[in-house]
């Protein structure tokens, strides 16, 4: 018998503990989750060149609409449509980006769990 035990006693495991953090593990992932589902949900507009192009990017990082102006449509020149284009999606994104990151940062409260 080791030291310190005596006989028909059991050593204690310390598995009420091992359970409530993964009750608690359980329940944050729960709510990343829902927030997940919430973020998803969400929709940002943006602009490029002064109003001449609008994209509205949702919280899964999907383009659903792009407005152009008429007087942004050049065929002489395509290549600063898609400039526009891109500048305005890409901002779309950013921010989705940031209020992902921003939501599961008040959640997760400097854990320091990675890729959030």
């Amino acid at each position: 018998m080791g030291k310190g035990m005596r006989a028909g006693k059991k050593p204690s495991s310390g598995g009420g503990g091992m359970q409530k953090q993964l009750q608690q593990m359980q329940a944050m992932q729960r709510k990343m989750e829902m927030l997940q589902a919430e973020i998803e949900e969400k929709e940002v507009t943006t602009t490029a060149g002064g109003g001449a192009v609008t994209a509205v990017v949702n919280g899964k990082k999907e383009i659903v609409k792009l407005e152009l102006k008429a007087e942004v449509v050049d065929p002489d020149d395509i290549e600063m449509l898609q400039d526009l284009i891109i500048v305005a999606v890409n901002e779309g994104l950013r921010q989705i980006d940031e209020i992902s990151s921003t939501e599961m940062g008040k959640l997760t409260g400097g854990l320091g769990i990675p890729g959030l």
